[in-house]
């Protein structure tokens, strides 16, 4: 009868644990399961840092740096012209709730802007944060009112 006190592990389900830099008599000596000498084969850190090339220049800092990101840098969801023409009705409010519900933008954490890709044919009134040129044309070409919040 199985009992809690003659459980035994099945045969074969643990191994004896590896003693490394035991000598020559533990059957892993001499290298102690680490090869040959060698950085890797000491204790320690194996790399200094990341990048580290063994003393050579690092590529990092040879290739030529370029460029400049602003640290106020604004960066917007984008809406298109022919997205609003599918999604919405004619004379009907676009706002940035409904946006986000039919999709077209993910979520309200970065402000929205309209571009003028596509084009649209009902006069629709379009509430967002910031609109091209050539989308603000197009909306009022077509009837409707681009609204800035």
């Amino acid at each position: 009868m199985l009992n809690l006190g003659n459980l035994k592990k099945a045969k074969g389900s643990t191994r004896e644990k590896r003693r490394v830099g035991r000598g020559k008599g533990s059957g892993m000596g001499n290298q102690a399961t680490k090869g040959h000498d060698g950085q890797k084969g000491r204790s320690g850190k194996v790399h200094p840092y990341a990048g580290f090339e063994g003393g050579q220049m690092r590529l990092v800092r040879i290739l030529p740096k370029r460029g400049f990101t602003p640290p106020n840098r604004v960066e917007y969801s984008v809406v298109n012209l022919a997205d609003l023409e599918k999604a919405f009705e004619a004379n009907s409010e676009v706002t940035l709730e409904l946006m986000v519900e039919k999709g077209l933008v993910k979520n309200l954490k970065h402000p929205v802007k309209i571009l003028g890709r596509g084009d649209i044919n009902k006069a629709m009134t379009v509430k967002a944060h910031r609109f091209s040129n050539s989308a603000k044309d197009k909306i009022e070409k077509a009837g409707g009112k681009a609204e800035v919040i």
